[in-house]
């Protein structure tokens, strides 16, 4: 026999002591079938007995129920009670309920007194009881009114089957599944709607909200048989004008458009309990845009804040007294601990949906898994708050009273200290205060706003020209809420502080307003700062050294979330964790949300690598890989997504499908910040002429849709921005070829039509997404390509051609313009890439390259250092400089901290020994480039 299916009075731990003996005693004499119990359930029920007059009361009342359903199991007189709930007629439903209500109650209060149960398994056992008292009590009043043809089209059948389309949400403790045991239950009443006609509607509407007041008096009204729950229906949708039951589209208008942060806290409890769950599960989730935000919601700390403090002030809840203390509402109580957890769920939920708990407990053990509250502090108040729960239980149990407030009489106290078990009164007491005292302790400092330093402006030295920008910042979008005005105000000291103590004060201010003068709003954002003081430090450092980052912060400035999910500075994932990422964030989504999720992703991610860089954490190759890593996984996840979603009106790919080839940097992987993707698209249709879709199409038209869409998905800007420019120019014939290339054309043209400079650009060729047989027989082809043997001369004489084109259309470099010109890093690419034809090397970086073009004999080993040496030092110039700015590198539009960063990335003292190493190593490129072309291999 399992545990679950013992007797009761074998599962018993404990027993609350008889404050009343007298009570208890004449209990026992009144009813002598209480002697023939175990002695354990004797023992209990004394103490129940002898502390709680309501429970006494109904023990004698239903004693001759009692008797046999305590010789089971407790969850089988439970199920019995639910059991009997569900069969209640129109005929017995308001006594029947109260009966059953009495029955347990009882079965409640002596396994949760026993120990026989825990809080959980209380709570949640009680919630049941309270689902199904709701359940027949719709049942039967949906029932009656679609019976009289009050429920267009609907029957009685229907009422009985799911609701005749309404659903009751259960609301706060309820929802939650963690009922206390005199709680009133919250409901929120709804029908769904696209189940009448339009011209019904209404009518529907009125027969629902007459059952909707007959639920409520068949569970609230107070009779010679008591009650069953108290309900309160005045948590829907603007209740003070709204009807009882209002349908879900209105409902959904209103929270689109005027809800507010404590009914998103209120739904993340929320519950489908009675009627049409189906359609209250999917209305749940519609509302999860609203109750979830995307982004991490510190703005919702200060509305728990203000709330909190309304609540205290209007009950005058304030100090740690014992006597009378809000055990629920009151300093270090219930409520404290139920928003510390709701509030941070609400912060960052929308991001994690690991973190959509309903249950108080729950919720502490998924924000201490996921690193936003200690493990101790979890620890901590779990502990105090199923200990809270228990006395609020006991204090409920005495008189069925829906209080939450301590005793104020000595012998209140001492009735409660032995209702929880006996005891010394004074050390009962005691231990309630530590624990008072802890939960405030552990949760003070998150509900008491964020004090920055107090720093005046007249403490900052401020010049005239830095006076004047601060003057223009009242006018701007962010500024303009008072709510956004008040928060940065407590902000901005602490902000200035850190501008004027950078290198260059006004560089850093004027880089700072150009932040706060395109940011379209500053609520959120400022209280991201407000309650995370380290972000400052991270935009006063972004605003000091890289105004185009602190530019595409005002754009993107909720990529600042991902610094405080956890992993902001934790190594570089491997790509399958980045595919995972990428895929866990599509998932559930719509194929134009995806679109919008993942430049999302990409930004965050993107923000990532440029802080590290620009911090030093990592170096310029580093970053590179990095940045090519989120490219390839985006267009990993991206082709199978485009080929999906155009199957459905299409047909399945044909044969093999596609391969995406990866050309140019993102092939060698040398992106940079700001780098586009070249890209080609080869397929094998594997003899299928047309697919076999609604809207078949030929094998080259559905790769060409295809490929078209995956260049719409990467580059096209949706409310998210782009995630990329894509080039196509490298595909075979160029903008006269098709987008998309058969294996076998891709093959023929390699061998017998290509370029030169096509050949060369092969060499960096790499598949990154697609079929892998069909990617390796691209990867076949492009080493039959590179290996064929050809005369060195010709290979060498087309680069030099290549040169003279480049030459011609202008690309001269410069100094810091290191790509272009004579001696660049593309000059040294393409005297790499000849040289891998060269030497028919399966290698795609250009230092590889080099190496393979010495050991064939064009290049001495000591050139193919000294162009190496270069390509790498121009290589980490350009990474840095497409973190400064997307213009051409001019160092005098950098500022001094853009200057500073961009001399330390190139591993140089000062700007004029690195004008010095780039002119030089430009100059003797050039040298060893032209050198090289006048000689064979």
């Amino acid at each position: 026999m399992t545990k679950n299916a013992a007797p009761f009075a074998t599962r018993i731990t404990r027993a609350p002591l008889a404050y009343d003996g007298a009570l208890a005693t004449g209990l026992f004499a009144d009813l002598p079938q209480l002697n023939d119990l175990a002695p354990e359930l004797r023992e209990v029920i004394h103490g129940v007995a002898g502390c709680a007059p309501y429970l006494a009361g109904l023990i004698r009342r239903e004693v001759d129920w009692l008797i046999p359903t305590l010789s089971a199991a407790p969850e089988a007189g439970m199920a019995a009670i639910l059991a009997e709930a569900a069969a209640l007629g129109a005929s017995d439903l308001d006594a029947g309920l109260r009966r059953l209500k009495r029955r347990a109650a009882i079965l409640v209060a002596l396994a949760d007194c026993g120990g026989v149960w825990d809080l959980l398994t209380t709570t949640a056992l009680w919630s049941q009881f309270a689902d199904a008292c709701v359940q027949a009590a719709l049942r039967v009043h949906v029932g009656a009114e679609a019976r009289r043809g009050r429920i267009p089209t609907q029957t009685e059948e229907d009422a009985l089957r799911d609701g005749a389309g309404m659903v009751v949400l259960a609301m706060g403790k309820m929802g939650a599944g963690e009922l206390n045991y005199s709680s009133d239950i919250d409901l929120i009443c709804l029908f769904d709607e696209t189940r009448f006609d339009a011209g019904d509607e209404m009518e529907a509407r009125t027969g629902f909200v007459r059952a909707t007041r007959r639920i409520a008096a068949s569970l609230g009204e107070i009779t010679s048989e008591g009650y069953v729950f108290r309900t309160d229906l005045r948590l829907r949708p603007d209740a003070s004008v709204t009807p009882v039951c209002i349908s879900m589209v209105a409902a959904e208008r209103y929270y689109e458009a005027e809800g507010r942060n404590w009914e998103r806290a209120a739904y993340i409890k929320a519950r489908a309990a009675a009627g049409d769950l189906a359609a209250g599960e999917r209305f749940l989730k519609t509302l999860t845009p609203f109750v979830w935000r995307k982004h991490l919601d510190f703005a919702a700390i200060r509305d728990t804040q203000d709330m909190r403090q309304r609540i205290r002030d209007h009950k005058g809840l304030h100090g740690f007294t014992l006597e009378g203390h809000n055990m629920k509402l009151g300093a270090g109580g219930i409520r404290e601990i139920e928003f510390f957890a709701q509030t941070r769920q609400l912060v960052a939920g929308g991001r994690d949906p690991d973190l959509r708990m309903r249950r108080t407990v729950d919720a502490l053990a998924a924000l201490a898994k996921k690193s936003w509250v200690d493990p101790e502090v979890t620890e901590s108040l779990t502990a105090h708050y199923i200990a809270h729960r228990q006395v609020e239980h006991r204090l409920q149990m005495i008189h069925d009273a829906q209080t939450h407030s301590l005793p104020k009489s000595p012998e209140g106290f001492a009735r409660l200290a032995a209702f929880m078990g006996g005891g010394d009164v004074a050390t009962f007491r005691a231990a309630l205060l530590t624990r008072l005292h802890a939960v405030d302790d552990a949760c003070e400092p998150f509900y008491t706003p964020q004090k920055q330093a107090k720093i005046e402006h007249e403490d900052v030295t401020l010049t005239p020209s830095q006076i004047e920008i601060l003057s223009r910042w009242p006018g701007y979008s962010c500024l303009r809420a008072s709510r956004g005005r008040e928060i940065f105000e407590q902000i901005k000291p602490a902000l200035l502080t850190k501008l004027m103590k950078s290198a260059n004060p006004d560089e850093s201010l004027s880089n700072f307003n150009s932040f706060l003068k395109g940011l379209p709003a500053g609520v959120q954002l400022f209280s991201l700062f407000q309650s995370n003081p380290s972000l400052i430090d991270l935009l006063a450092d972004i605003c000091a050294t890289a105004p185009a980052l602190s530019i595409y912060l005002s754009r993107n400035a909720k990529v600042l979330d991902v610094v405080l999910s956890g992993g902001f500075f934790a190594p570089w994932p491997a790509r399958d964790e980045l595919l995972q990422s990428l895929s866990s964030a599509l998932e559930g989504l719509d194929y134009e949300g995806q679109l919008d999720a993942a430049r999302r992703w990409l930004k965050e991610w993107h923000f990532r690598v440029g802080v590290h860089h620009l911090r030093g954490l990592i170096e310029a190759e580093e970053a590179a890989k990095q940045y090519t890593d989120l490219a390839d996984v985006v267009i990993a996840c991206f082709w199978p997504l485009v080929c999906s979603e155009l199957a459905k009106k299409h047909g399945v790919a044909p044969g093999r499908g596609g391969v995406v080839l990866a050309m140019g940097s993102l092939g060698a992987a040398r992106l940079t910040a700001g780098s586009d993707l070249d890209l080609i698209v080869i397929y094998d249709a594997g003899g299928v002429e047309i697919t076999d879709g609604p809207r078949p199409l030929d094998a080259r038209g559905w790769f060409s849709k295809a490929t078209k869409m995956l260049i719409t998905a990467l580059s096209a800007p949706t409310s998210e921005g782009r995630l990329y420019e894509v080039d196509m120019r490298l595909r075979p014939s160029g903008r006269k070829g098709p987008v998309a290339t058969s294996l076998e054309a891709f093959t023929h043209y390699q061998m017998n039509e290509a370029w030169g400079w096509e050949h060369m650009a092969l060499t960096r060729a790499r598949v990154v997404a697609g079929d892998a047989s069909l990617g390796a027989d691209v990867e076949a082809t492009r080493m039959q390509v590179i290996q064929t043997p050809r005369k060195p001369s010709t290979i060498i004489a087309d680069l030099a051609d290549m040169r003279q084109r480049l030459a011609a259309a202008g690309r001269k470099g410069s100094t810091f313009d290191v790509k272009a010109g004579m001696g660049g890093m593309q000059d040294i690419d393409l005297i790499g890439q000849a040289g891998s034809l060269i030497a028919g090397s399966a290698a795609r970086a250009t230092a590889r390259h080099l190496r393979a073009a010495a050991k064939c004999g064009w290049l001495t080993q000591a050139e193919a250092e000294a162009l190496s040496a270069a390509h790498a030092l121009f290589s980490r110039a350009a990474q840095a400089a497409r973190l400064l700015t997307d213009a051409p590198l001019d160092p005098s539009d950098i500022g001094q901290g853009g200057l500073e960063f961009l001399v330390r990335a190139t591993g140089h003292a000062d700007r004029a020994s690195l004008e010095t190493a780039l002119d030089a190593g430009r100059v003797e490129s050039v040298a060893i480039i032209e050198a090289a072309l006048t000689r064979k291999p």
